[in-house]
């Protein structure tokens, strides 16, 4: 029987490792359905590399800061309990790696490829895995401590604030310092349009998200026998409730219809296993109505030119789902309990605030050491020519 639990956990694990290394593919054609058609070939290639320098950097260093395990052993220690350990790794890394996918849509279209690499190995292996160390492996006495002052510990099944919101505050460092894109804000105050390139290839990148997500949450119980219907309806809930508020104050925008459901979906990763389903609904409504006004304003107001909206998407819903965690998932709203609002509070603020130094130290070096942005001249050929000296349709280029 032993043998035959071992076994389930590690297949369920790595089903839902598989499910949120699919999402990979929806960061990509978000990001290449929104930018403009020379930066296409450019959102698929770093996407890709990106995740590939996440898994070693991951392998190799992030793994053991956040849980003190290292692979450097035999094979067959490693393949103890069915690998249960491995594909841990393996699904755990599919979070990490999310840090660069999320940042990479705030830099798009204008950033240098090598220096985000080098950011990529540097968050991935030590800025990433330390917070969540902090949060899910009780490194520091951290988690020790908000429970003595609150209560009860820091609350976050499946990472709104250890995952989305770390990755929305480091890309807004990152965006502000690389600067807005060529004649994005001109000299006279007008906001020069940058529209989503591609609405099928953008909707394509929700949908593949908003199913892989049911992997990153509901597998986040990463045992079998703690599987929750809970979390599965929540996450539902919270993606129809993102959706139809990004409808509504979006006032039927496609692009910000497509993103409805993510905002949702961040939000609800925290107290996903806590909230009663209409409280989820609450959380994804309020997480889509938040990335509407705040990517407007953000874009036009403020004129900080986060392509994708990742600060706004990830950052804000992400702090939103830490804190309503707190809220709704408290007996009195209908959740299960076991939860402090002010350890929620405390939980996002460390968390927003780490990722914000980080993004400015990582990203601060890069720029005074290799430079963080394309020169004009490559930025009006666009980042496929530039980089990676092809386009997203060459052939139809050559027929033309």
């Amino acid at each position: 029987m032993e043998a035959l639990k071992q076994g389930a956990d590690a297949l369920f694990i790595l089903l839902g490792a598989i499910m949120v290394l699919a999402m990979h593919a929806g960061f990509a054609f978000l990001e290449l359905g929104t930018v403009r058609k020379k930066n296409q070939v450019n959102a698929l290639v770093k996407i890709l590399v990106d995740f590939s320098v996440s898994t070693v950097m991951y392998f190799m260093v992030g793994y053991a800061v956040a849980y003190g395990t290292s692979f450097f052993v035999g094979a067959e220690q490693l393949a103890a309990k069915n690998g249960y350990e491995l594909v841990k790794f393996f699904f755990l890394l599919t979070f990490a790696a999310a840090i660069p996918a999320i940042i990479s849509g705030g830099i798009a279209e204008r950033a240098k490829f090598w220096p985000q690499l080098v950011a990529t190995a540097v968050i991935v292996g030590f800025v990433y895995p330390f917070f969540e160390g902090v949060v899910w492996n009780q490194h520091f006495g951290v988690q020790a401590w908000i429970k003595s002052a609150t209560g009860e510990e820091f609350h976050d099944f499946a990472g709104s604030i250890v995952v989305h919101a770390v990755g929305g505050w480091i890309a807004l460092p990152a965006v502000m310092l690389l600067g807005a894109r060529s004649n994005r804000y001109r000299k006279d105050g007008a906001v020069s349009a940058h529209p989503p390139s591609n609405i099928p290839f953008l909707a394509l990148g929700a949908w593949v998200l908003t199913v892989g997500w049911f992997g990153f949450n509901v597998m986040s119980a990463q045992t079998l026998d703690k599987i929750s219907g809970l979390v599965a309806v929540n996450s539902l809930m919270a993606m129809v409730g993102g959706t139809l508020a990004a409808l509504v104050a979006g006032k039927n925008d496609p692009g910000f219809v497509h993103n409805g459901p993510l905002a949702g979906l961040v939000a609800v990763c925290a107290g996903s296993d806590l909230m009663h389903p209409l409280g989820a609904l609450v959380v994804g409504a309020v997480a889509g109505t938040l990335f509407v006004v705040m990517f407007t304003l953000t874009q036009n107001k403020w004129k900080i030119d986060d392509v994708l909206g990742v600060w706004p998407l990830h950052g804000l819903c992400g702090a939103w789902g830490g804190i309503a965690a707190g809220i709704f998932g408290a007996k009195a709203l209908g959740g299960l309990g076991g939860i402090s609002f002010t350890g929620q509070l405390i939980g996002t603020a460390m968390g927003v605030g780490w990722a914000v130094l980080s993004g400015l130290v990582v990203y601060g070096a890069l720029k005074a050491t290799m430079g963080l942005r394309l020169s004009q001249e490559e930025e009006y050929d666009g980042a496929d020519m530039t980089i990676h000296k092809i386009s997203a349709t060459p052939d139809r280029e050559v027929s033309w």
